[in-house]
């Protein structure tokens, strides 16, 4: 499974590449305004300097004219960007002709199966499926994904499913067990990940009876 890094932060993008954690970058105007930015052009550039995998960037409009106009200026901005488009009608119309333009196409805000078979027809290369939002109404969101999972299987879309609204490693342990193609992941919850409380006590005795030997043999 692939992992991208749901951030707009680039300290955390070059702390994620650092230790090898980095297949590619999430964002969204949230996160941009997270990080109190105003060009947002300049910072996806930044970011494709980073990595070279791919960089999904949001579209502000929703229309479709709109839509497909500022997809062409940010998919101009560097050869790894993915336009994160909403699932709606406009945005699956404008999927299907950026798909034919050549433009790789994320539609997120994915809530239903059902979304994620028309992106799939429509031709996106990658849907977002929300699975913390879900969670948060009392549904299971990693059920829509294994529902997804399987709608594709049975006619062989090559869409890329990104689990996406992360709350916690369980989320990510969901994803990797029914076999997602992507997670894309807050850094503290990649942080938690590497993280095991009887990892750190058992590091502790280590060093401990280490210290013990070397006070001996001195």
């Amino acid at each position: 499974m692939k992992f991208f890094l749901d951030t707009a932060n680039l300290d955390e993008i070059q702390k994620a590449a650092s230790i090898g954690f980095l297949d590619g970058v999430t964002t969204n105007p949230s996160l941009m305004a997270k990080e109190g930015i105003g060009d947002q052009e300049q910072r996806i550039k930044e970011i494709c300097a980073i990595t070279s995998g791919p960089v999904s960037a949001e579209v502000i409009a929703t229309e479709l004219d709109g839509m497909i106009s500022e997809a062409h200026k940010l998919s101009s901005l560097a050869h790894n960007v993915v336009v994160k488009l909403p699932l709606t009608v406009s945005g699956l119309e404008a999927t299907k002709t950026l798909a034919n333009d050549g433009v790789k196409v994320n539609l997120t805000l994915v809530f239903s199966p059902l979304q994620a078979l028309l992106a799939a027809k429509a031709g996106a290369a990658y849907v977002s499926p929300f699975v913390g939002r879900l969670d948060d109404v009392g549904e299971d969101g990693m059920r829509l994904v294994e529902e997804i999972i399987s709608i594709y299987t049975n006619y062989a879309y090559e869409t890329e499913i990104i689990v996406a609204s992360i709350r916690s490693p369980q989320h990510v342990l969901r994803a990797a067990l029914i076999g997602a193609d992507i997670s894309t992941i807050p850094f503290k919850v990649i942080a938690q990940l590497a993280q095991h409380p009887l990892t750190d006590k058992g590091l502790a005795a280590f060093l401990e009876d280490h210290a013990k030997a070397q006070a001996k043999n001195s």
